[in-house]
């Protein structure tokens, strides 16, 4: 070993160090001196924190709608393939069913207004004779579902044995949605001129009921003296529902007519309603109103009988007229807010989405004050549909709007329709869950402190007066009711989610399982909650006309009868959207 090793071995350990002492210097640091990340990031997060505190309304906008977009998307998402082509086994079914009603009804009791299944007779709606009731409100059903003997038939006794010449008092809503709308659907379905010859003589017939102070028409009519007749139990009142649910027929005819006098009484009806509901504190409208005073009267506010169809017509006139009438989407606009304020809400339980009724009590200085009670009818259930289409028509930013819709597609109103709309729907199939499958007419859903047991409420609701070993109440029956069935074609067009097929089908197979009359027709049920069931010997003419006609449809191809060209009435006649010739006569 020279000298020098000792030296080399020295210089050696000290660059081994100085390159260790390198290699652990921090990452980005410069000479030897390292940057200090920690000071550029407090001043990182400082600048976003200020950024923040200077747009705090907005970045809470962003993300208030980014949480609403995310539970939109959960909310509309199907629960299955979308499916829009027709379930044929399933649709086949219905028109066996129908035919089985049909031809029970033609071989008993052709030409009477209603049927006894059980019994194997008909009858008339007044002593002077009928006109034809059940074949006219079924006649566009057999044109739909393609049975043509049976619409040949049905036919031949319109143009042959029909007279309105009877001197009896028919009810003039009735007589409108079912026989002069039976009428003029089927004329558009066929062009035949004899229901369009049909329907202007039964209009012309029921225009004097419009001859009273106020243009308010009365609630009945002598067909055969052409004169109105006022309500013997009501006094000088009309319902509301029965006033307001006259103007798509009335205004169709007058399109095909091109005679005024049609529109024109109708219309002024909505005017004198319109006008009158300013009276109202609630914005809503009582189910009574002076035929003389054309003011509503103080009585219960419900969604039911005698006020459903209103609701209904309100956003039905606009789409009619091709949304060319905004009087009508003011109207109903307005009235749906109202009905938020005051009669939608939830169980405690379930969280049930319901509406309840507003019943008037006056207290010992005079005052009136309303009292909510949480009952809802089964006619309610019509507006579980009409929330939606309603959401995609006046609640629409577009159009036409996707299905299902998108939530850019909807404004605020038009999100909260389809979300009610859907829980309504919802509530309804609940009410369905009884021992027969099929819905009562009318259920109560619990609040605090009525102390309902639990074992009769399922899900938070239950049918009043009904005990297992108890007379039959009236809350308990199902009378062949098609307003589920309806919003279920209407959720289902909208959707097209197979869940909606598949509640129409539990519904029709209950009916079938517990309506059905071995030897032709069907029957209503005394008690929904009751086995064996008992039937009450009567089949509503809206079994045909509505509830097999909605549930066809319901599996039939989407493309039948779309609601992008169609409007309902609110017995299920189907007339077409048209844009009309003539401005609205108030605003």
């Amino acid at each position: 070993m020279t000298s020098s090793e000792p030296t080399l071995r020295k210089r050696k350990r000290a660059t081994e160090r100085q390159s260790s002492r390198k290699q652990k210097q921090p990452a980005g640091s410069a000479n030897g001196h390292p940057v200090k990340f920690t000071s550029v990031l407090g001043l990182l997060l400082l600048a976003l924190g200020f950024f923040a505190y200077q747009n705090l309304e907005a970045i809470q906008r962003y993300l208030e709608a980014w949480r609403k977009s995310a539970d939109w998307d959960a909310a509309t998402k199907s629960s299955g393939p979308l499916e829009f082509s027709a379930d044929l086994p399933k649709r086949n079914a219905v028109v066996v069913a129908f035919k089985h009603a049909w031809l029970a009804y033609e071989r008993d009791a052709m030409g009477d207004d209603e049927y006894h299944p059980i019994g194997h007779s008909g009858t008339n709606l007044t002593d002077a004779g009928g006109i034809g009731y059940t074949v006219v409100d079924s006649i566009d059903s057999m044109i739909i579902m393609g049975l043509k003997d049976e619409y040949a038939r049905a036919r031949n006794w319109i143009a042959t044995n029909m007279t309105f010449d009877r001197n009896g008092e028919f009810n003039t809503f009735e007589t409108t949605i079912r026989v002069l709308g039976g009428l003029l659907s089927a004329y558009h379905l066929t062009e035949d001129p004899v229901f369009l010859e049909r329907a202007k003589n039964l209009a012309d017939r029921i225009l004097p009921a419009f001859d009273t102070p106020s243009g308010l028409p009365l609630s009945s009519v002598n067909l055969a003296k052409r004169k109105g007749v006022p309500s013997k139990d009501n006094k000088e009142l009309v319902s509301t529902a029965e006033v307001s649910t006259l103007q798509l027929e009335f205004k169709y005819l007058s399109l095909l007519t091109e005679e005024d006098i049609y529109w024109d009484v109708v219309e002024n009806a909505m005017k004198v309603i319109k006008a009158a509901r300013t009276s109202m504190s609630t914005g809503l409208a009582s189910i009574f109103m002076s035929y003389d005073e054309g003011r509503f009267t103080v009585a219960p506010i419900r969604l039911g009988s005698r006020a459903d169809s209103y609701y209904e017509y309100l956003l039905k006139q606009y789409i009619q007229t091709d949304y060319t009438e905004p009087v009508y989407r003011t109207m109903y606009d307005d009235a749906m807010s109202s009905v938020y304020t005051h009669l939608i809400k939830k169980t405690e339980r379930a969280g049930l989405t319901y509406t309840s009724e507003l019943i008037p009590e006056r207290n010992r200085q005079g005052k009136i004050n309303w009292r909510l009670v949480p009952k809802q009818d089964h006619l309610v259930c019509f507006l579980g549909g009409s929330l939606m289409l309603g959401a995609v028509t006046t609640g629409a930013v577009v159009q036409p709007v996707s299905v299902p819709p998108l939530a850019g597609e909807l404004s605020e109103q038009g999100k909260r329709d389809w979300t009610a709309g859907i829980e309504l729907v919802r509530t309804c199939m609940k009410t369905h869950e009884t021992a027969t499958g099929l819905s009562p007419e009318i259920v109560h859903f619990k609040i605090a402190g009525d102390h309902i047991p639990e074992s009769n409420a399922p899900e938070d609701w239950y049918i009043k007066g009904a005990r297992p070993d108890g007379p039959n109440s009236y809350d308990a029956r199902y009378i062949l009711r098609p307003e589920t069935v309806e919003s279920l074609f209407i959720a289902f067009r909208l959707t097209g989610d197979p869940k909606y097929r598949e509640y129409g089908w539990n519904i029709f197979q209950a009916i079938e399982k517990h309506c059905r009359v071995e030897s032709g027709g069907y029957a209503s049920v005394l008690n929904v909650d009751r086995l064996p069931v008992e039937h009450e010997d009567k089949m509503e003419t809206f079994l045909m006309s509505e509830t097999l006609k909605y549930l066809y449809l319901l599996f039939d191809d989407a493309s039948v009868l779309p609601l992008s060209k169609y409007v309902f009435n609110t017995e299920a006649h189907p007339f077409p959207i048209f844009h009309p010739m003539r401005r609205t006569g108030f605003s």
